[in-house]
């Protein structure tokens, strides 16, 4: 499939190559932050099928265990109400142009988390390194002292 978002974790990405997105984000949906038993095979009425349905399910069975026994897998918790849902939303409001106080109100975030996000969005642009050398002269001043 290889169309799996890049905002996924890992494992949510790797299921969703195998049985589609829609099958990852009703994982982590469901079973997010917990251990799950992947079987061999997941017979009909299984949660696993109940879940994302027979052919997803099938799907994630072989990929999972391929011919051999069942496994455990700790699924992610996913982007359905976490962190990351909050910070595309923030993202999709800063690409709107809309002011840091209505961003900070409309999702919980603070202004100044607002500003380091569309600073993070510019590349960084604002950000002065700390560590570049020092001038030789300043403007204004001079060295000798006479």
């Amino acid at each position: 499939m290889n169309n799996s978002p890049h905002w996924l974790p890992a494992l949510l990405a790797e299921i969703a190559e195998v049985a589609g997105l829609d099958a990852a984000l009703r994982l982590a949906e469901m079973r997010g932050g917990t251990e799950i038993y992947v079987p061999a095979h997941a017979p009909a009425g299984h949660w696993l099928v109940e879940a994302v349905g027979a052919q997803a399910a099938a799907a994630i069975c072989a990929h999972f265990t391929g011919s051999g026994p069942g496994c455990r897998l700790e699924i992610p918790l996913g982007p359905a109400g976490t962190a990351a849902q909050i910070r595309r939303r923030v993202d999709k409001m800063i690409n709107e142009g809309k002011s840091e106080r209505e961003i900070a109100l409309a999702t919980g975030y603070t202004g100044r988390g607002v500003r380091m996000r569309r600073a993070k969005a510019r590349g960084g642009a604002e950000q002065v390194d700390l560590f570049s050398p020092i001038p030789e002269r300043l403007p204004g001043r001079n060295r000798s002292h006479k």
